[in-house]
């Protein structure tokens, strides 16, 4: 399994580093990725990480619409 943590991290930090460029889509890069958590989740039988990835998604989704209400 550590091609989905590969694709996991690299897409967690492609994400953030969109965002952090005040970039509203890169949150949704997040909040896709967390769907794939939500994915590992079941397939690892490892379902802790869906309330994470619901409380990820939650908060990625509020930056998306924050930053791009700001950004215009």
């Amino acid at each position: 399994m550590s091609v989905w943590s590969w694709v996991l991290g690299s897409l967690g930090i492609t994400g953030l580093l969109i965002a952090g460029n005040r970039v509203w889509w890169g949150w949704l890069i997040n909040l896709a990725n967390e769907m794939l958590w939500i994915v590992y989740a079941v397939s690892t039988e490892q379902y802790g990480f869906i309330l994470m990835a619901i409380a990820y998604a939650t908060v990625y989704a509020r930056n998306a619409r924050n930053t791009r209400k700001y950004n215009g």
